[in-house]
């Protein structure tokens, strides 16, 4: 029976003072509980993993701590969201900034890598950083340094018809200019795309 999307999700709330709350995502009332739950927990995981990184090993007091997420594709058996968490530590110049997308493939029942959305064996890596490079020459983009390549588990998500990659701050450009995002439509990657996976049922006209 295939899966009726888009799922429901529903926003639960986590406080832990003041100033100190994250907001994150979970499905419910779904009829595959074993799915719903696997989702759920890699969302809790990386909730956690955001947080742990803000507080990490630093002396200074955590004055604000704020997470929240965005639903970035909910359709055709595919669930990508972003993840982020803004922290601010007592005496520092500013708050600091994470992003963590998490995408899901519903019919494989699998939580999706990058490398999972292209054909075995295909250049993505060269490729997407080529159709990035063209871009920050073409946007005029200001770099800390040369960028080269992108990593084999670069940050992305699935918007619709496009695969967006995306940097953390101070990665390849200054804080200023805020987090670095690349949308590539489906249609530029098409010979290369798994078909049967996410980004290539994006591509499907139906």
């Amino acid at each position: 029976m295939p899966i009726i999307l888009p799922l429901d999700v529903k926003p639960y709330i986590y406080r832990s003072g003041p100033k100190k709350e994250v907001i994150y995502p979970q499905v419910v009332n779904h009829r595959n509980q074993q799915l719903e739950r696997s989702i759920n927990q890699a969302i809790v995981q990386q909730t956690q993993k955001l947080v742990d990184t803000q507080v990490g090993d630093m002396p200074s007091t955590v004055c604000e701590m704020l997470g929240t997420f965005e639903m970035k594709n909910n359709q055709r058996n595919v669930l990508s969201l972003n993840l982020t968490n803004y922290t601010y530590h007592e005496h520092a110049a500013h708050g600091m900034t994470y992003i963590k997308s998490l995408t899901f493939d519903l019919q494989k029942e699998t939580l999706v890598q990058l490398k999972d959305l292209f054909k075995p064996g295909s250049n993505y890596i060269k490729r997407l950083t080529t159709l990035i490079q063209e871009q920050i020459k073409k946007r005029d983009i200001f770099l800390l340094g040369d960028f080269t390549s992108i990593k084999p588990d670069q940050d992305f998500y699935i918007a619709d018809k496009a695969l967006v990659i995306y940097f953390q701050l101070y990665d390849i450009t200054p804080y200023a200019f805020g987090f670095p995002l690349f949308p590539i439509s489906v249609y530029e990657l098409q010979d290369i795309l798994d078909e049967s996976g996410p980004l290539g049922r994006m591509a499907e006209n139906n």
